[in-house]
């Protein structure tokens, strides 16, 4: 038994981190103090006071126990690592864990290559970065490629020259095969230079060389070269001001700045790389009531630098935070080099800042309106429906159609929405095994079948196993089945569920002579719905889902039937051989005039298989 008051007296006067345990053995709360005895004892003292929140957490604690550092620092470090891995209830959170992508040149490579990364890695490469947008650092990537026509292969260069033929790539006039040595490594480096040149953010050699050679293309009515230098010199110039310059040091820095309604909090950060402003992100924050800004930023600080590489020179802040010279010590060792934690009184930086926590407080304000109108869309229609058609409650809706053409490869569609949004991982195909030809009630009665005594069965191994949880995907029964049809649809499944004496509300969504829901079929009567109304907007898009889901899966079955080629009739022919074949001759056209002699040099062919292809084919011809 722990003895709270007993292990108090215990606590020793040293640096360190303590965790906190409820009940169950779950870590509720992490912190480090200077003294773990002063700061542990302040939580079980009468008189003091954490905050509503902080109390109710006094009241789970069952034991606690601690790591003793041998400096704040190490606390510091030590309760990063321990918050990240435990994310307990009654710390400040950082509910985003984002990461930043890197581009990399690979300048230990003979041939550098321009790649996207998710890291920074202590290697021969050269990082720019972390930039905000992945979609911006994969169209930068492309843009230099096409540029500087640099290689895209991850061929081991020079040792592997001319074992292969050079890759579509070059063929398009985007590569300049080094693979092949039609490009000396010093030529090679000068246009990797130029990249990096990019990347710095020098744009004006490659817009005025791509300007120059546009209008050389012109003058020799090359118009189609000359519209591809445009595009180029356009994508250039939409890089280049997505680059806004801030301020001339040149110098890397995070402003960071947030809003709070007093539940929850936004923080906004501005990077800027090189004195330019790349871009921006927020973060949302689970906070108490009772946390100030500078709790609040202080938190944030240590938990997002513990997650990402790269480390500032300068950050930035809108309020002082009592930690500011312990978490500036930690990150001047991460970095390697000093970082300084500032709050600018006046100028260009205190805009900066400003302007940080308007961002902040725009982005709480719209996401609880987006909040607002999610729950309208989802649990609001819901409640709509479940209105409309008498029901106490309603959470798992779960929708069934059936796809096929003229009566080919039929197949069936379960998917499933919960509070409102589609359960993806819950959704299920069914190719039919019973049922030939076009019979949709013939269908559904088999896919519905299918389904529940699957989930009856599952329920019935989790009773043997004693398992509390869902055992699996089909145990969970829906609170209401939804047909893509009418009243012949509703009666297949309630003879189902009759059949199998389970008791589950089956609605039909009715459509007009234009193939759109008009209502529901309900107990044995159509049900109008307001089709301006958020619950029939939920209804249209369960339906729209069933059937798309439903032709989807038909589609991908059809496709496998068609890639079945006259190659894999022929005896001793192999997915293997086949594409052999296929990339010697291009057509099998070619094929069909090779001879055996011409054939059995393609690679993984002997005399036997290649006489096996031609007299497939000039037996056919005869």
């Amino acid at each position: 038994m722990f003895d709270i008051q007993e292990e108090l007296k215990k606590l020793p006067q040293k640096p360190g981190v303590y965790i906190m345990h409820d009940a169950e053995d779950t870590i509720i709360y992490i912190g480090k103090a200077i003294s773990l005895r002063n700061r542990v004892r302040q939580y079980f003292r009468p008189s003091h006071n954490e905050g509503i929140r902080k109390d109710q957490m006094v009241k789970q604690i069952a034991r606690f126990e601690y790591i003793i550092t041998d400096s704040e620092l190490e606390a510091l470090i030590l309760e990063c690592n321990l918050i990240k891995e435990h994310r307990p209830k009654y710390n400040t959170m950082l509910r985003d864990d984002k990461s930043y992508p890197y581009i990399r040149v690979t300048l230990g490579e003979a041939f550098p290559r321009v790649l996207f990364s998710h890291q920074m890695k202590k290697d021969k490469s050269r990082y720019f970065g972390p930039y905000t947008s992945a979609g911006a650092v994969k169209d930068t990537i492309e843009l230099l490629r096409k540029i500087y026509q640099l290689r895209t292969c991850n061929r081991s260069l020079p040792r592997d020259t001319g074992k292969d033929r050079p890759c579509l790539n070059y063929h398009i006039h985007q590569c300049m095969a080094p693979c092949q040595g039609y490009i000396s490594q010093e030529e090679y480096r000068k246009r990797i230079d130029k990249a990096i040149e990019f990347l710095n953010g020098n744009y004006q050699p490659v817009l005025k060389e791509l300007e120059e050679k546009m209008q050389q293309a012109s003058e020799n009515l090359e118009f189609e070269k000359a519209i591809e230098y445009r595009e180029l010199l356009n994508s250039v110039k939409q890089v280049a001001q997505k680059q806004k310059i801030t301020n001339s040091d040149g110098e890397d820095k995070d402003i960071i700045a947030m809003a709070s309604d007093g539940e929850d909090a936004v923080v906004q950060v501005f990077f800027v790389r090189d004195g330019k402003l790349i871009g921006r992100d927020h973060f949302h924050v689970r906070i108490g009531s009772e946390d100030t800004g500078s709790q609040v930023l202080a938190e944030f600080l240590k938990q997002f630098y513990a997650g990402t590489p790269f480390i500032p020179k300068e950050i930035m802040l809108q309020e002082e935070i009592e930690e500011t010279e312990v978490i500036s010590q930690w990150l001047t060792e991460k970095r390697g080099q000093k970082v300084y934690i500032r709050v600018p009184k006046k100028g260009t930086k205190e805009k900066l800042v400003e302007l940080a926590g308007k961002n902040a407080a725009m982005v709480l304000s719209q996401d609880k309106e987006k909040i607002k109108r999610e729950e309208g869309r989802t649990i609001g229609a819901l409640k709509e429906i479940a209105g409309i058609l008498g029901m106490e409650q309603l959470n798992r809706i779960e929708a069934f159609d059936i796809s096929n053409i003229n009566g080919f490869e039929t197949v069936g569609s379960m998917i499933v929405y919960e509070k409102g949004k589609p359960k993806r991982s819950d959704y299920r195909k069914f190719k039919l095994r019973t049922v030939t030809g076009p019979d949709d009630y013939g269908s559904m009665y088999e896919v519905l079948t299918r389904r529940f005594t699957h989930g009856m069965r599952e329920q019935e191994e989790r009773k043997e196993r004693k398992l509390e949880q869902e055992y699996g995907s089909f145990t969970r029964f829906p609170d209401l089945i939804m047909m893509d049809g009418g009243k012949g649809q509703v009666n297949v499944a309630l003879k189902v569920l009759d059949e199998l004496r389970l008791n589950i509300p089956v609605c039909g969504m009715v459509k007009d002579d234009n193939h759109r829901t008009r209502g529901l079929y309900y107990n044995n009567q159509e049900i109008p719905i307001e089709k301006s109304s958020e619950g029939f907007k939920l209804i249209t898009r369960v339906q729209d889902e069933a059937h798309r889901f439903a032709i989807e899966y038909h589609r991908s079955l059809r496709s496998k039937e068609q890639v079945h080629s006259v190659l894999d009739d022929i005896p001793g022919i192999g997915p293997a051989r086949r594409k052999a074949l296929m990339r010697r001759f291009l057509s099998l056209d070619a094929i069909r005039e090779a001879d055996v002699e011409t054939l059995s040099q393609v690679d993984s062919m002997n005399e036997q298989s290649a006489r096996a292809v031609y007299e497939f084919f000039h037996s056919t011809d005869s």
